[in-house]
């Protein structure tokens, strides 16, 4: 029997990837262990003196509860499924752990760890981390993601780098190509798993899974647990440690959350006014479709423009070309650009430290995506605001989202934008379920009758779910 990591490994297990079956479709019900871990330094996480010293190069002193729960967990050997927003120091809790593994010599010339990430910016994000931590150590991490020409990683692999960080389609295309194989594994991580199972990467990360060694370990994290997620925990970690860094809480306490009611017709509008008004750092307005942003980038750029200001506003979506979204998350980063005009594209994993408000342009279709909007400012601790525009309509919508976070939204207003009379405004909702809502709940589901029994919720990988509560929401 061997043993790895403090852990034997299972002799039992097929040599498919698969860890040891409960059942393919069901999950194992796990009590929810929160944590509020606080360290005070790193060296108390049991890093090396080497990884410690990248660490302080790096500017970290303070680990966040995340880095604190999850890295010593890691660094024992277990699998592990961490609940956790993005902006809470994630991306290091599992980077660290994963040095530590490679900077140890290895049994084979392949990558010793694979990070699958859902987005083209998540993998350049997370390469950058690596690259910062490792620096000096001469452990090198490749990137892996479409809208590059595949001949260029092709070549870069060829040079036996110990870490891989990519998304599931192309590394999956890779692999069939021969260029990528993953016998050598040591480490997998999931970063963003809630995500990656969302826009439909299950089957590809289920293949990559199945390649994987038995005698891997197992990093998930995600910044909600719904079943898809669940059914792969079960079915690809063994006896995995739930740990919740969320705290109960999804939005993080440090983002002051608004809504406007305004017309349709006048949201552009009220998007200049609130600009004018709250002179932001840096902001994100966030629209639901590319054309819209492309449109809402346009006459931004022109308005600024005639205006003599600095036009210091782009746009990024999942049409434009690799090598201009590539410059506009530079640019970004480094302040050039303060507005950004986005789709969804960029609501999850992306990490700009300096991101002082969201704006909700198009209320978002799904109440995990607000979610993930809202949590691109008030990163790491700092203050954020968030703005969200709702139309007369989308009471219903604005209600769910502030069922799926448990908190009200507070109104706002800029006078004029009024999009109705008060007097005039349609019956409150008196009730609507909080089971479903998210990814795949139809944004115009109606309330259930008011005689109607509710349902009994069901079981949870992180224990017992809430009943239905009476919410009432009139714009």
């Amino acid at each position: 029997m061997e043993e790895r990591g403090g852990r034997p490994e299972d002799s039992g297990r097929a040599a498919t990837g698969r860890r040891p079956k409960q059942d393919a479709d069901a999950t194992k019900p796990v009590q929810r262990r929160a944590v509020d871990i606080a360290a005070t330094d790193f060296r108390s996480l049991g890093l090396s003196e080497e990884t410690l010293a990248a660490v302080a190069r790096a500017g970290y002193e303070v680990p966040t509860p995340v880095q604190a729960g999850l890295i010593p967990r890691a660094l024992a050997g277990v699998d592990v499924l961490g609940q956790a927003r993005t902006g809470t120091g994630k991306t290091a809790s599992f980077v660290l752990p994963i040095l530590e593994a490679v900077s140890k010599p290895g049994r084979g010339t392949g990558p010793r760890a694979l990070a699958l990430v859902p987005t083209r910016e998540l993998a350049v994000q997370v390469k950058d981390e690596f690259e910062k931590l490792a620096h000096g150590s001469g452990v090198h991490c490749v990137a892996l993601y479409g809208g590059k020409p595949l001949k260029g990683q092709i070549d870069k692999l060829a040079k036996k780098p110990a870490v891989v960080v990519g998304t599931p389609g192309r590394v999956l295309d890779l692999m069939s190509r021969g260029a990528l194989r993953l016998d050598d594994l040591e480490i997998v991580t999931l970063d963003e798993a809630d995500r990656m199972l969302d826009i439909g990467f299950r089957p590809d990360i289920e293949k990559i899974l199945r390649k994987c060694p038995d005698s891997r370990q197992t990093l998930l994290l995600s910044a909600t647990v719904p079943p898809p997620v669940q059914k792969i925990a079960a079915r690809y970690m063994r006896d995995p440690e739930i740990m919740d860094f969320s705290t109960g809480e999804l939005a993080v306490e440090t983002i002051e959350q608004r809504y406007f009611t305004v017309d349709p017709t006048r949201k552009f509008e009220l998007l200049e006014k609130l600009l004018e008004r709250e002179q932001p750092s840096q902001a994100i307005v966030f629209c639901r479709t590319k054309r819209g942003t492309d449109k809402i980038f346009e006459k931004l750029a022109r308005r600024r423009s005639r205006r003599s200001e600095a036009v210091d506003v782009a746009c990024i979506h999942g049409d434009l070309a690799q090598n201009v979204r590539d410059r506009v998350m530079r640019q970004f980063r480094d302040g050039t650009v303060k507005i950004l005009v986005a789709t969804d594209v960029v609501g999850r994993g992306i990490d700009v430290s300096s991101v002082s408000h969201i704006i909700n342009y198009d209320i978002p279709e799904f109440c995990d995506d607000y979610v993930h909007r809202v949590g691109r400012t008030g990163r790491m601790g700092r203050e954020g605001i968030a703005f969200t525009f709702v139309s007369p309509e989308e009471g219903p919508q604005l209600t769910r989202i502030e069922i799926r976070i448990e908190r009200l939204l507070q109104r706002d207003e800029i006078a004029g934008f009024e999009a109705f009379d008060r007097r005039a405004a349609p019956a409150p909702i008196e009730r609507l379920p909080t089971g479903g809502f998210g990814r795949g709940a139809g944004s115009d589901a109606a309330p259930p009758p008011a005689e109607a029994a509710p349902a009994a919720p069901k079981p949870s990988i992180f224990g017992k779910g809430r009943g239905p509560k009476r919410h009432r929401r009139a714009l």
